[in-house]
């Protein structure tokens, strides 16, 4: 599959711009296709950085874009 050619920047200002810049884990969930039970479980693998806010997940869209490799590399963690 061929490597993106948007920019990280580009792709924040056109797509998902009905979502907030930081998104509830039910807010990703929706954006992926995928369950709330996959998304808790891909936080906890820190496949997507997330911010955690007393007991509730936050995550940046830009590191959605990450996890994506949309506008960037994929980085190890």
């Amino acid at each position: 599959m061929g490597k993106s050619n948007i920019s990280q920047k580009d792709a924040y200002k056109l797509m998902l711009k009905e979502y907030p810049d930081i998104m509830t884990v039910e807010q990703m969930c929706e954006v992926l296709g995928i369950s709330t039970k996959t998304g808790y479980r891909l936080l906890r693998e820190k496949k997507i950085c997330c911010l955690k806010v007393g007991r509730a997940y936050r995550i940046p869209k830009a590191h959605l874009f990450t996890y994506l490799c949309i506008g960037g590399e994929e980085t190890s963690i």
